[in-house]
């Protein structure tokens, strides 16, 4: 038995033409809303063009909804013109391969709704595990009936047959000959793709790849958009353990309306140990404290922890959530003032977001822990929103699907 499916009708992209490339980085994985404008101007077909149509050039400053038929739009013309190929009744081989030669595998697929998982009173195999922005959702499920395809993949760890499945996808990759196609990222990461047609190699992967529990690494919004927008399947990368790593994700904090020192002296009143950094405040190596960073001045701050409460609620990001931004500063965790940062952004860039003047707070926090996060999944709890940032990502734009096929 297993949950993981051939996709019924595929568009694989057709590689970078005269300086134009469908892939990119998925829609949530960035901190300034022009960088995706800037990556939208440079490459028109972008996958991001579909997904972000209000961050396109001649679009900034329009509501989502006003943009949509933009996405329609520019999806029909990036098949017109020969970014994407029909390719029907396929998995899609994946792999990542970074420049200092570490591989990462996976494989697009279409894996059932039905088995999505929050709790542990809910059977399934897919377990979602972060609490979500629920008009992020929305916009998910629009933009997937308004252009009628999916672009950004959620990403699927395989807990239960991890090992196994790296193993017959790098056999099936090595036994596939040239890619279909490729795509370099910024960080200089070669993403490429081999569809499998129907037979044996096909059925063992999609076998290893839906035959155990499925851990939501990256996309719970996504995951949850096909739940709400009824959808009988969702787009899925299943990737292993062995080829994923998780990074830091920090804080950003554009008004804090109040002093950074009032800040600390809150944080010392509710029981936290603060103590002056005196040199550059960095990420943190490992989990315990978090480093703050205003233009008044550095902190490492120990918080004060829930004591018997459960693993969840004394992760560092459960606590500068509960502690910082909503004891100390009164914000809810989807005020417009906080922005989310993933680990491709280093310290130096927040901090830089600070001295310019663009941020008011920096939150500096330790990667969660593969042990964690685990623990965290086994017991059916809910992560932190924004709290793990896995590494490589699935790429956008390299395989899109049509979700009517699979009704």
């Amino acid at each position: 038995m297993t949950i993981a499916h051939p996709i019924a009708r595929a568009w694989l992209t057709t590689g970078g033409r005269a300086g134009q490339t469908t892939a990119a980085q998925n829609y949530d994985e960035f901190a300034d809303d022009a960088e995706i404008t800037a990556i939208i101007a440079a490459n028109p077909f972008s996958a991001l063009g579909v997904e972000m149509p209000h961050r396109a050039p001649e679009s900034v400053g329009r509501a989502f909804a006003d943009c949509l038929p933009d996405a329609v739009a520019r999806l029909a013309a990036a098949k017109e013109q020969g970014h994407y190929a029909e390719s029907d009744d396929v998995a899609v081989l994946y792999r990542i391969t970074a420049p200092d030669g570490a591989t990462a595998y996976g494989v697009w697929t279409m894996v059932e709704t039905g088995q999505i998982s929050t709790s542990a009173e809910e059977p399934g195999l897919v377990i979602r595990n972060e609490d979500v922005f629920i008009e992020k959702v929305r916009e998910r499920v629009a933009l997937a009936q308004a252009v009628g395809h999916l672009l950004s993949p959620v990403l699927l760890l395989q807990t239960a047959r991890g090992a196994d499945l790296h193993a017959a996808l790098a056999e099936a990759i090595a036994e596939a000959g040239d890619a279909a196609a490729n795509d370099t990222d910024a960080a200089g990461r070669v993403h490429e793709i081999w569809p499998l047609g129907p037979g044996e190699a096909r059925d063992r992967v999609l076998a290893l790849a839906g035959g155990g529990e499925l851990v939501v690494a990256d996309g719970n919004h996504r995951s949850l958009a096909a739940q709400t927008a009824g959808l009988p399947r969702f787009l899925a990368v299943v990737t292993t353990p062995e080829s994923v790593a998780i990074q830091p994700y920090n804080r950003l904090v554009s008004e804090l309306g109040i002093a950074p020192e009032e800040l600390i002296t809150r944080l010392t009143a509710a029981g936290a140990t603060v103590t002056p950094v005196t040199g550059t405040p960095e990420v943190p190596a490992s989990g315990g404290t978090v480093n703050l960073y205003t233009r008044a001045g550095a902190w490492t701050v120990t918080l004060p922890t829930a004591g018997t409460g459960s693993v969840v609620e004394n992760l560092d990001h459960a606590l500068v959530e509960r502690r910082v931004l909503g004891d100390a500063l009164g914000l809810d965790p989807g005020d417009k003032r906080i922005t989310y940062v993933g680990g491709d952004y280093p310290a130096a860039w927040l901090r830089g977001e600070v001295d310019a003047g663009r941020a008011e707070l920096a939150v500096l926090i330790a990667p969660v822990t593969v042990d964690d996060f685990v623990a965290v999944n086994l017991a059916r709890l809910k992560m932190p929103r924004k709290s793990t940032w896995f590494t490589p990502k699935a790429r956008a734009g390299l395989v899109a699907v049509d979700i009517a096929p699979e009704a």
